[in-house]
């Protein structure tokens, strides 16, 4: 009889406008509230169910309903688009519940909803690291996980965001070449290509052979134009450092379609070092 009321309550609250609604919430049943935040759940009523729920996390916790109601505000969240809110509240549960009967999928659904979250390669990428790192203790914890391809695949996708974002960095600052005013504690852009290039390929062995090949050449054209532009003393140096570089990426890529670039470069550095000397129509300052 009373699971009949209950029920014929739930599917009121369901159809009820704003001030039925609001009467819910305010309404000291916990329980009552509860059962209507699940049933608000089950039809897909994901913004309705988190505000219910939100406000019976700490009513609940202790009670025989606090593990399922944490779990589920997380669920309600991420269904509802509201990731950064998904993240946190999956991560209070496992933290809560670190034996709880969900921690498995909070684990996976704090991972998730961080990997949502990720900006577009140029934007700040903490959000980016974070998701990495929930993932990778994901799979450590649950090395059998039937969600392990997926996961893998998404960290993946999410370390190719990384390598794009340094791959960003270094052409942004080829691209600005001798210009000074963004150099304020001294070097050159070139040089800052070099490094980030070089950065990249030490930190992210994993980047594709496509996108290795990327940064190889713009650490090419980066130390010929840097040598270009090198005031006397560092001139030959830098173009001898340039020749290597060359041979170097002609080595490690003997089909690449940068060939006929890098061996256009080589060629006329390995004429100026010979000749010890570059007209100086060539140059236009130097660094």
């Amino acid at each position: 009889m009373e699971r009949n009321v209950l029920a014929g309550l739930f599917a009121t609250a369901l159809l009820a406008g704003c001030g039925e609604f609001s009467a819910v919430q305010k309404s000291s049943d916990y329980d009552y509230r509860y059962e209507v935040a699940k049933a608000n759940f089950a039809e897909g009523h994901y913004n309705r169910a988190s505000q219910l729920l939100g406000d019976l996390i700490a009513p609940l916790k202790g009670t025989q309903y606090g593990e399922e109601s944490l779990f589920l505000l997380a669920q309600s969240c991420f269904m509802h688009h509201d990731y950064e809110s998904a993240s946190t509240f999956f991560r209070k549960y496992y933290q809560s519940y670190p034996k709880g009967e969900y921690v498995e999928q909070a684990r996976y659904g704090c991972g998730y909803s961080l990997y949502k979250m990720t900006p577009d390669a140029r934007l700040d990428q903490s959000s980016t690291m974070e998701a990495i790192t929930e993932f990778q203790n994901f799979l450590d914890l649950y090395p059998q996980t039937s969600l392990r391809e997926q996961t893998t695949h998404m960290v993946y996708a999410l370390q190719d965001k990384l390598v794009e974002k340094e791959l960003l960095a270094a052409k942004l600052y080829y691209d600005l070449g001798s210009y000074v005013g963004n150099m304020s504690y001294g070097g050159s852009n070139y040089e800052a290509c070099v490094v980030t290039a070089e950065n990249a390929l030490k930190d992210y062995p994993y980047a594709s052979s496509e996108r290795r090949e990327e940064f190889a050449v713009m650490i090419v054209r980066a130390k010929y134009h840097l040598a270009m532009k090198s005031v006397e003393e560092k001139r030959m140096e830098r173009f001898r450092d340039a020749v290597d570089e060359c041979y170097a990426f002609r080595n490690d890529y003997p089909e690449s379609r940068y060939l006929r670039e890098v061996n256009a470069m080589l060629s006329h550095a390995e004429d100026i070092v010979k000749k010890k000397h570059i007209p100086l129509e060539e140059t236009d300052g130097g660094e």
